[in-house]
């Protein structure tokens, strides 16, 4: 159930598409938007006892939540509910100390990154956020067409570590009324598994996740170069509308998304793609 929507706001086109995408879930799911804009004085200026300086540091902070009052006059959030929140320093933690402190659900992000799947989050904002949130984080690519998210597909190693944001993912996208696709991508080399292996191992990880196999019919197995690979081929074939990754948060992705993709496979990928904390 999504109630509350945590939308970090940069003035960007790319923020514009997070609310965007943000409004058309809060209107589906009668939630609140949280517009978080993060300004950037100094410590210096905002501690300063100048009066000069501490009138510059005033007229700093209002010009700022003028231009995003502005920015947030959109007719897409008519309808919607939006509470905006201003925070004096650009500290990408803050963003998850908001989240708790309102019990937010969802952080929705807009991304620069257009080079490959793993270049949406490594040394961008969007991995600082996904750091350090302990609710999901969706990223979006592009301006969204849709946000019905009918297909899902969660990339996954069916490791234990990985049952934590595969109930995670499982109940969010219940409750959005869309089907989980789970695919386990086998690489060749040292990483290749035999069908055997593959199948045991998925069995063992449904039984303690979900207590049945009634998922299993919905486990696909790939193979492919990558897992970058593997699965963005997968969810393109599959007309997925969003993939789902596991993130072990400070550790960032590379753990999980190793090797590289083409370049033209991540530019003819325009999916979003949501974070769970493992």
């Amino acid at each position: 159930m999504i109630q509350k929507i945590i939308v970090p706001i940069d003035f960007s086109k790319h923020s514009e598409y997070a609310l965007e995408a943000a409004a058309t879930l809060a209107q589906k799911h009668n939630a609140e938007i949280l517009a978080l804009h993060m300004l950037e004085l100094s410590n210096a200026l905002i501690s300063e006892t100048d009066n000069s300086k501490q009138a510059e540091a005033v007229f700093y902070l209002k010009l700022a939540e003028q231009k995003f009052m502005d920015f947030l006059d959109k007719p897409f959030l008519k309808d919607v509910k939006v509470t905006p929140i201003v925070k004096h320093f650009k500290v990408f933690k803050e963003v998850n100390e908001v989240a708790e402190e309102h019990n937010a659900d969802l952080i929705v992000m807009g991304s620069h990154g257009t080079s490959g799947f793993k270049e949406l989050f490594v040394g961008s904002n969007t991995e600082k956020v996904v750091r350090y949130a302990e609710i999901p984080v969706l990223v979006i690519k592009h301006h969204p067409i849709l946000t019905d998210f009918e297909k899902v597909v969660f990339a996954c190693d069916f490791s234990r570590e990985a049952i934590k944001p595969y109930i995670n993912a499982s109940h969010l996208f219940k409750s959005l009324g869309a089907k989980l696709h789970l695919v386990y991508v086998n690489l060749p080399g040292t990483g290749f598994s035999s069908s055997t292996e593959m199948e045991t191992k998925v069995s063992d990880f449904l039984k303690t996740a979900d207590g049945n196999l009634d998922n299993l019919e919905n486990v696909y197995y790939v193979n492919d170069y990558s897992i970058e690979q593997g699965v963005l081929n997968f969810a393109n074939n599959k007309g997925a509308d969003l993939i789902a990754v596991a993130t072990h948060g400070r550790k960032g992705l590379a753990h999980f998304f190793e090797g590289s993709i083409s370049e033209d496979i991540a530019n003819h990928s325009a999916l979003p793609v949501m974070t769970f904390k493992i």
